[in-house]
């Protein structure tokens, strides 16, 4: 039985099996999506030997000379050895659009790659200043109706990277994108399924971005956003998916605050994920989308999950505060 090298750890791997199938088999958690050679997300590199051919089609020839492979096609004959550390490295200039304060915490950053980006809507980049400084932001964009990578940045007590955006970045200035990555995507296979999306802070921006997806793929099962903060400052595009809701019967909007002030009374007051769960207690046949606070992530898929809800439909993106 041949092995599997990845990350310094070694798997046996089935006769014919793909590297994603091994891996997964084996409980490690990967990158990946379509599962067809299409999407890219599991994207990874090889260290000592050139993959097969069908694992590098529709890759760019640089890509191929790199032994960048789709571990989901891959499926070498005898030992082989891989890492995911390639593709986080691959940059790509953009140069920034505009830097628009949507509240005094958060700013809409619009950027121009240099070049073709293909992605998904909800994926995340990684995002890296001249000096190496480097921190993961989600798309809030649509790749096929929007030219630009849209990205959503809170500002964090002594945050370098989120600070430096807030009150330095400028339109016409450079940054480096990664390739996209992650999996928190719509998938319009089954369009009657209802949709359940629960986000804080910015974890609304890949939310954005599937919500807009579903509807543009012609959605028609119901889709309820409750997307929470502690104070209004964190709610933001209220007005924008106000405007969403009343454009799709199908979609529901539910803004929810912890410590609600004067002025706050078109709000819900309660943590958003207690509010949903509030409203749906089935969540047999749904699809789940959970973006933010890691303890809210983990509370709420556990608690989906319990209500009905399968795991292969949770998809969870829990984010940590960026690191100062």
């Amino acid at each position: 039985m041949p092995t599997l090298i990845f990350e310094k750890q070694a798997y046996q791997r089935n006769p014919e099996e793909t590297v994603l199938d091994c891996l997964l088999r084996h409980g490690v958690s990967v990158p990946h999506s379509c599962r067809s050679g299409v999407c890219q997300s599991c994207l990874m590199r090889s260290i000592d030997s050139d993959p097969p051919a069908a694992a590098q089609h529709g890759l760019k020839d640089s890509l191929r000379q790199q032994r960048y492979f789709l571990a989901c096609a891959c499926a070498p004959e005898g030992d082989f050895t891989a890492t995911l550390s390639g593709p986080v490295l691959i940059r790509f200039p953009a140069r920034v659009i505009s830097v628009e304060k949507l509240s005094r915490r958060i700013a809409r950053v619009r950027l121009d790659p240099a070049g073709a980006f293909d992605y998904r809507a909800g994926q995340f980049i990684n995002l890296a200043r001249s000096d190496g400084l480097t921190r993961p932001y989600s798309l809030a964009s649509l790749p096929y109706t929007e030219d630009f990578l849209e990205l959503h940045v809170a500002r964090h007590e002594q945050g370098r990277m989120s600070s430096w955006i807030h009150d330095e970045l400028q339109p016409g200035d450079e940054i480096a994108v990664s390739t996209p990555i992650g999996e928190c995507c719509y998938r319009p296979e089954q369009p009657k399924q209802p949709l359940l999306l629960v986000g804080t802070g910015c974890g609304l921006a890949p939310l954005y971005g599937v919500i807009r997806d579903a509807l543009h793929h012609g959605h028609t099962g119901p889709i309820w956003l409750y997307h929470g903060s502690r104070d209004r400052e964190g709610l933001y595009l209220v007005e924008e998916l106000r405007g969403l809701a009343r454009d799709h019967d199908n979609f529901n909007y539910v803004p929810c605050l912890d410590s609600p002030a004067a002025g706050d009374e078109d709000v819900t007051v309660q943590r958003a994920h207690e509010a949903a769960l509030a409203r749906h207690a089935d969540m047999k046949g749904w699809r789940v989308f959970l973006c933010g606070h890691p303890e809210m992530v983990k509370q709420t898929k556990i608690k989906t999950y319990l209500a009905g809800a399968a795991l292969a439909d949770i998809h969870a993106d829990p984010f940590q505060s960026a690191a100062p």
